[in-house]
């Protein structure tokens, strides 16, 4: 990589970053949105991205997709040529630009497109450029978030664009649970507001003027508690709907279908993060190995970014010696499965001849 002063400034330095838009949004916001991101003719993710930033701030999304992302960042991870680890590039998988380049191929995921760029230096250095910037399908970073003009990336040597072009990430199978888990909490605040204390109900006689303004002074002077007072002639009933849903059970279970339905499509489970009444050890098990699957792909994806050409090319820039090598995780050892799998390899040894890199490779043995 060239020296800054041989170089276009930037891109980041070029682009006009705007707020994120915080309104209120709905159903219909989100589907709006999901119609214009997948335009044929214009194509356009703003809105979108606008709608992803707002329901980050839901705690149990925000939640498992730290999981899913820690899950991937504590592997251990190195840098290997021949089958030999390389020491010097040790440091490197150990500091926080590197990291921050973890984060985000795992973010990828989630909103289906990234970028970053690379700034010329002695070390690895990087910006994030807002995705909301990114025209994959004009092979652009725009000036402006809703724009057609830009700066064309795929010749740029500090750029590199993950993801694919009409991938629109999984967080948009969870902006609609997002959106209605807003809503039933709302409902349920009311809910608790309305019938979370006694309801005072005081009847006066209509005609009796003085004594209506004397009641009005003790209500007001009582507390804060719902209180209503009519004509001592008026029918009056309320219709709370306490008979059916007396302590709010209706708005808790449809907001932990809600949570579940999340972590389903972040970890493709629910006991590992939320415990359930019918939940037992095998259940738990079942859960546990399914998001070992999932977490297995994730690492299988963010190895291969790692091995790119485009991420290696970037790295050589910097001096890093990375030339025949390749980012390797460490084997993830699940006790239980190698207990049984023991077993069987020692009953097949007797039979037939297993390399000794077999016993190195699948139980991670180190080589001497």
């Amino acid at each position: 990589m060239k020296k800054q002063s041989d170089k276009e400034p930037l891109i980041i330095n070029e682009i006009n970053v705007r707020s994120v838009d915080r309104s209120r949004k709905d159903i219909a916001t989100w589907r709006s949105a999901l119609t214009a991101a997948e335009s044929v003719y214009y194509p356009n993710r703003t809105r979108l991205y606008d709608l992803y930033d707002d329901i980050m701030l839901d705690g149990h999304l925000s939640g498992v997709i730290t999981k899913k992302i820690n899950a991937v960042l504590n592997k251990e991870l190195t840098f290997e040529v021949s089958g030999r680890r390389v020491q010097k590039m040790d440091a490197l998988i150990d500091s926080l630009p590197f990291r921050e380049v973890v984060h985000t191929i795992i973010e990828t995921l989630l909103w289906g497109i990234s970028a970053l760029e690379f700034v010329p230096g002695d070390s690895l250095s990087l910006q994030k450029i807002p995705r909301k910037h990114i025209k994959p399908e004009k092979g652009i970073i725009a000036f402006e978030q809703n724009g057609v003009d830009g700066i064309p990336y795929c010749n740029r040597e500090n750029i590199w664009v993950m993801g694919c072009d009409d991938d629109l990430g999984l967080l948009l199978k969870c902006a609609p649970y997002c959106l209605y888990k807003r809503g039933g909490l709302a409902d349920w605040a009311q809910f608790i507001e309305l019938f979370g204390q006694p309801v005072r109900v005081i009847k006066y006689d209509s005609y009796d003027d003085q004594t209506r303004a004397e009641l009005r002074r003790i209500l007001d002077e009582s507390g804060s508690s719902l209180s209503m007072m009519i004509p001592r002639q008026a029918d009056f009933e309320i219709k709370d709907g306490k008979q059916a849903n007396s302590d709010g059970g209706l708005q808790s279970s449809f907001i932990k279908a809600l949570n579940d339905e999340i972590s389903v499509t972040v970890l493709g489970n629910t006991e590992t993060t939320n415990s359930s009444k019918s939940a037992g050890y095998a259940q738990s098990k079942i859960h546990q190995e399914q998001q070992f699957e999932i977490t297995r792909a994730d690492m299988a994806y963010t190895a291969a970014m790692l091995n790119s050409p485009a991420f290696h090319a970037i790295l050589r820039s910097y001096g890093y010696p990375v030339d025949g090598g390749r980012f390797i995780f460490a084997k993830d050892m699940n006790v239980a499965h190698l207990h049984t799998r023991i077993a069987i390899d020692k009953e097949l040894s007797d039979v037939i001849d297993i390399p000794v890199s077999y016993w190195h490779d699948t139980y991670g043995i180190p080589e001497n």
